[in-house]
């Protein structure tokens, strides 16, 4: 369900259609790429288009599993700053990065299916707040590496 067909539903569906439409466009920056273009760096940091869907992955994980759940990062592996999020192995690739984050996605829809927006979480390092928080934050995440990603890709595409 696109965003533009929940105007005058209520505020989850809202949210959820907005985080969903921005899961499926920083993917989609990956599509027809080969996995040199996905890998090539365009700028100074080591942001790459598959860099990016990595970081985003991590930072669903971050925000779902680690806040929502109450799993610590450590526990769920994962590295623990948003710039080592962004490093690529030598076996990433954009089938292996792009099944991560449909998993992670699958993980957060599981985590807050049965919570609701006032729900206040407890497992963020820094806090306690609520769902509607959270929702917000990833939402916020997803726009601003979205862009990033619309202008690696029009670079990649152009060289």
């Amino acid at each position: 369900m696109g965003t533009f067909e929940v105007p005058l539903d209520d505020e989850r569906t809202q949210l959820d259609a907005f985080v969903e439409e921005y899961r499926s466009a920083v993917e989609a920056t990956l599509e027809g790429l080969t996995e040199e273009q996905a890998r090539r760096r365009l700028v100074p940091s080591a942001t790459t288009l598959l860099g990016l869907l990595k970081h985003v992955t991590w930072m669903q994980r971050i925000w779902f599993e680690e806040c929502v759940g109450g799993t610590p990062r450590r526990e769920l592996g994962l590295v623990q700053t948003p710039d080592e999020s962004f490093r690529l192995a030598d076996d990433d690739t954009v089938a292996s990065v792009t099944a991560a984050h449909r998993e992670a996605c699958a993980a957060a829809r599981a985590a807050v299916a049965e919570l609701p927006l006032d729900a206040v979480v407890t497992g963020h390092r820094t806090g306690p707040r609520t769902l509607r928080w959270v929702y917000l934050q990833v939402l916020r995440e997803l726009a601003h590496h979205c862009g990033h990603a619309d202008i690696l890709r029009e670079q990649v595409r152009a060289g």
